[in-house]
């Protein structure tokens, strides 16, 4: 559901991008690379596509480049999958952030700043307003933020694993959709192609 020819398009002519395409100028052993030769780097190296997904997950952009298909203008027969289609797209792009790694995600970024956030008030409370004898009081409500820091953290990560599972069996199950919609001659994807981001624009 990711179209190779706006990604090579845009690894291309968007700076967001400079990181991938410097690896795509690597593989490609010159500075100028045309767009159909990056779209074989991607075929043959998915770790470049990989690397352009991984870019639009931290910035909020969706690797699903397809349109909801039009239900007024579809034949009756092809409704029920259609609609199906439509419906899983709209959950694979509400779950797609759950797809990059916990690790790189924002939430884990949020759950460091509190706590280094907490860690500066602990030095705040008893340096700056000498509050020594409260000391182990203050430095126990800091470990137990860790400890709830940790917990969080340990709960978010499964939610990453599990969404992620569930984002790659959705994944599989629209295409397969697709698939079929397109071999009963109800929709062609082609059609379905949104072939530039209005982020970029």
């Amino acid at each position: 559901m990711t179209n190779l020819e706006r990604v090579a398009l845009e690894i291309k002519t968007v700076g967001l991008y400079d990181l991938v395409l410097q690896d795509v100028q690597k593989i490609a052993g010159k500075k100028r690379v045309g767009e159909k030769e990056i779209e074989h780097i991607l075929i043959d190296h998915p770790e470049i596509l990989e690397a352009y997904k991984q870019t639009n997950l931290e910035y909020n952009l969706s690797n699903i480049h397809l349109r909801d298909i039009d239900l007024d203008n579809i034949p009756q027969k092809c409704r029920p999958k259609a609609e199906k289609v439509n419906e899983n797209l709209a959950v694979l792009r509400e779950i797609e952030k759950y797809t990059l790694a916990f690790e790189q995600s924002s939430t884990l970024v949020i759950i460091f700043s509190v706590e280094f956030f907490v860690l500066f008030s602990v030095q705040y409370f008893i340096v700056l307003l000498d509050l020594k004898e409260w000391q182990w009081p203050i430095y126990g409500t800091f470990a137990l933020s860790i400890a709830v820091a940790w917990w969080y953290a340990k709960k978010e990560q499964k939610k990453y694993k599990e969404q992620s599972a569930r984002y790659e069996a959705l994944y599989e199950e629209t295409l397969k959709l697709l698939e079929e919609l397109e071999d009963e001659g109800c929709v062609k994807k082609a059609d379905l192609w949104i072939m530039e981001c209005e982020e970029h624009v």
